[in-house]
């Protein structure tokens, strides 16, 4: 039998999503203002503006598989419930926080039958995808493949890393940007003038100011300014005139700063702690700075940063300032000491004196040379000279046989095969010119030249 059009499943509620109906004057302002069409939906121009592939299949009713990738409030769910109020497909929703395997067997159990008996697709989509494990992830795959259902999902996360290869490549990916500002206002503003779902008929004003600050504090999410204003205006007494005049301070009030995009087991997390690592290898202290305080006040785990540190002054900065190791040692254990809220303070300290400290990566290189060999040539035996005579017998075998003791030389400095000998003269470690590294570069120089001298 068929169910009437664009309407939801009812075995299937999506708590906030709309599923092409109306939400109800109880429903959050966020929710109420969700645009009915294409048309009315603000911003991601280069995935639904006119003329676009995504747009088109849209309004042909011909959907792909798909996942919707893109921060808080960019319009993943309000795009699905476009989708959903255009299509002659039944349409299924889900939320990957409240659902499970058996759930979505009942649905596709539903999608099949409906086929068979009606010739009627089904549209399955999936919100929060990213909280779904592999298990559940596969139990839709074949249905998906066969065609039963079309799948649509929505996340935050990479879906790289947090959808199955074989559900990613029968899915097309979109990009969703954060909004822009100007975009942000036009939704602002929209809430204002509804008088039907948004806040018109409360004859509410926003002040220059305020609304400056809803759109700065929102940081490209829809949701998010729109629940301060709600909240805000609610907060907001009529005057004489039955007007509710909402000024700077009842916005802040309402908005408690700025919520902070940042997950710690996502794309934010990766993504800042990157350009914290590639601000101080670059030498640009104002950069990482700013990134460790993006960092710490969203709440990233102190220590996480401070390993981060010691591994760049071991990889970045190296023998240029063979100093920098310590400082970056100094501070992990001064956070383990003291935590937080002073823990930035070691932390800023090691990230400045990193950031502008020489840098050598030699050690990394070095160390990739020699590991290059070893995977090349394997177990290659130790010369006898080398090894611990640690018995009679070994030094009969020629064990330590002609060993120079270094401190018994000029310099205390040696030459004598250290290598294996299908190995001699490979030299790996390179020293940059930076630095302290200038001087140990010098050093070897002499020592080579001295060795040189001797052969002739």
């Amino acid at each position: 039998m068929n169910r009437p059009r664009n309407k939801p499943l009812p075995s299937q509620p999506l708590p906030g999503f709309d599923g092409g109906q109306r939400p109800d004057s109880q429903a959050p302002l966020a929710a109420r203002l969700r645009p009915a069409s294409l048309d009315e939906f603000v911003g991601q121009e280069h995935l639904v503006g006119p003329g676009r592939v995504l747009r088109k299949s849209i309004e042909a009713d011909n959907v792909p598989s798909m996942v919707l990738w893109g921060p808080p409030g960019s319009g993943k769910t309000t795009l699905a419930s476009i989708i959903a109020r255009l299509t002659q497909s039944a349409f299924a929703s889900v939320s990957a926080v409240t659902s499970g395997v058996a759930d979505l067997r009942r649905i596709v159990q539903e999608a099949r039958d409906r086929r068979r008996d009606a010739g009627r697709r089904t549209i399955l989509f999936i919100d929060e995808l990213h909280r779904f494990n592999k298990a559940q992830q596969d139990a839709i795959l074949p249905h998906v493949e066969d065609g039963t259902v079309t799948f649509i999902g929505a996340t935050t996360e990479n879906p790289s890393f947090e959808v199955i290869s074989p559900l990613l490549s029968r899915a097309r990916v979109f990009r969703l940007h954060p909004l822009e500002r100007e975009q942000v206002g036009r939704i602002v503003d929209r809430a204002l003038a509804d008088r039907g779902q948004g806040l018109g008929g409360m004859n509410v004003g926003l002040e220059d100011d305020a609304r400056r600050f809803l759109l700065e504090i929102a940081n490209g999410d829809a949701r998010v300014a729109l629940n301060g204003l709600e909240l805000a205006a609610s907060a907001t007494s009529p005057d004489g005139a039955g007007r509710r005049t909402v000024t700077l301070a009842t916005v802040e009030d309402a908005v408690q700063g700025r919520s902070l995009r940042y997950d710690k087991a996502g794309d934010e997390h990766f993504d800042t702690i990157s350009a914290f690592i590639k601000s101080m290898r670059g030498s640009d202290p104002d950069a990482a700075i700013y990134w460790l305080a993006r960092m710490l006040e969203a709440g990233e785990d102190p220590m996480f940063v401070a390993r981060r540190l010691v591994i760049l002054a071991a990889e970045d900065v190296g023998l240029a300032d063979p100093q920098a190791l310590s400082v970056a040692i100094a501070a992990q254990q001064a956070v383990h000491l003291i935590g937080m809220p002073e823990g930035f303070l070691p932390l800023s300290e090691a990230t400045l004196y990193l950031a502008t400290a020489p840098k050598s990566n030699s050690a990394l290189e070095a160390y990739s040379r020699a590991k290059q060999d070893i995977e090349k040539s394997g177990n290659e035996p130790v010369p006898l000279h080398l090894r611990n005579a640690a018995t009679g017998l070994m030094r009969e075998m020629g064990y330590g046989k002609g060993y120079k003791y270094a401190h018994q030389f000029s310099e205390h400095q040696v030459d004598q095969a250290h290598l294996p000998e299908s190995l001699e003269g490979r030299r790996y470690y390179r020293p940059g010119d930076q630095g302290f590294e200038a001087e140990i570069a010098d050093r070897l120089r002499r020592w080579g030249k001295r060795r040189d001298d001797k052969g002739d």
